[in-house]
């Protein structure tokens, strides 16, 4: 797989990953470095990465403790601490080395102690190679509602070392695809096919699909980084899926749900929409339901849970003015954006995806 390099922000992969980044400690003049890591990399990759960075700096490692529970600004003041402890000054380097509660927390850190430190990501999960790593959001939850307060300040570097995908759980390979299949849906059906035909045939030519799914968002970033028009396209499937995923979280009697798969609901919840308000053809959106609802199953959302999850959505980042917005499509790889839906339609999607 080729670098994808820009002005902003490049991209490495595999080998290459390690090569660039001793290149950049070489020429750079950095004072020390910190890796900031969970209690999962911590085990499972950091042994990997360690060894093969070259250089006579200090290295301090800063353990966080792993999971979206743990992504505030507690751990942030904790992981601030913990650089001013060890003696960070604004010549130090950030390498973080995770997923991305760890890529999001991390680079929020760097963004803002000292008013702004140098950082790299090296995301290990499929989810935050494909979306959290790249595009530059950095930040953290405010209680269980995603990602409130942050920045947007692009890394170094981006470094994708799809080995660490050895490491992942079933559930965790499955919620970073359904990034994939947005990207799919929102960008090129071609692609969105491809993603289907590897899910219907057990057959995976992973590292080709994780390279296509980072180029529509780098594409896509690039063109709009600061998330004027084309970028909030990046949120198909999110502006109910956040919602889910926040209600799941604090809900005392219900499993919290990964990331990924609360945007495969919203997805299917989108299309559903979309086929009421912008003329989404129909097969194609019962198709997509289909597709996921195999690939995810069917969460049992009750009805007395839909006014609940619907009250959160006023918390969406994309909302001005007192709209909600949301991200429809017209067609697969045809988006509409800023599109307002009255909660008689939000419900009737629910029972569309429960019937």
């Amino acid at each position: 797989m080729q670098s994808i390099l820009n002005k902003e922000q490049s991209i490495h992969f595999n080998l290459e990953c390690y090569t660039v980044l001793n290149q950049t400690i070489r020429d750079s003049n950095f004072s020390k470095i910190f890796l900031i890591v969970d209690t999962n990399t911590h085990e499972l990759c950091l042994p990997k990465v360690l060894p093969l960075i070259e250089t006579t700096l200090d290295i301090e490692i800063i353990e966080i403790e792993c999971g979206e529970i743990n992504k505030t600004i507690e751990t942030c003041v904790g992981v601030w601490n913990a650089l001013s402890e060890l003696g960070a000054d604004r010549k130090s380097l950030i390498i973080n080395i995770g997923g991305g509660v760890v890529t999001d927390l991390g680079g929020f850190v760097a963004s803002t102690y000292r008013r702004g430190l140098s950082f790299i990501n090296v995301p290990t999960t499929l989810l935050s190679m494909v979306d959290a790593s790249v595009g530059g959001k950095t930040g953290v939850d405010l209680g269980v509602l995603k990602n409130q307060i942050g920045v947007i300040n692009t890394p170094e570097m981006v470094l994708v070392d799809t080995s660490f995908l050895d490491t992942l759980p079933h559930n965790e390979m499955r919620s970073g695809m359904a990034e994939m299949l947005k990207h799919g849906l929102i960008s090129d059906e071609i692609y969105w096919d491809k993603m289907i035909h590897a899910f219907d045939n057990s057959i995976f030519a992973l590292d080709q699909l994780i390279y296509e799914s980072i180029i529509i968002k780098h594409e896509i970033v690039t063109i709009d980084p600061t998330e004027i028009g084309l970028r909030k396209t990046l949120n198909f499937g999110h502006t109910l899926g956040h919602a889910i995923e926040s209600y799941y979280l604090s809900h005392p009697k219900k499993s919290n749900l990964l990331h990924g798969e609360a945007v495969a609901i919203g997805m299917v919840l989108a299309c559903y929409i979309s086929s009421i308000l912008v003329n989404f053809p129909k097969d194609k959106r019962d198709g997509i339901k289909s597709k996921i609802n195999k690939i995810y199953g069917k969460i049992n959302i009750d009805v007395t849970d839909f006014d609940d999850i619907i009250s959160l959505l006023i918390f969406d980042k994309k909302n001005s003015h007192g709209d909600i917005n949301f991200v429809l499509l017209r067609d697969i790889g045809k988006t509409v954006i800023d599109c307002k839906v009255d909660n008689s339609t939000i419900i009737d999607a629910f029972n569309y995806y429960l019937n």
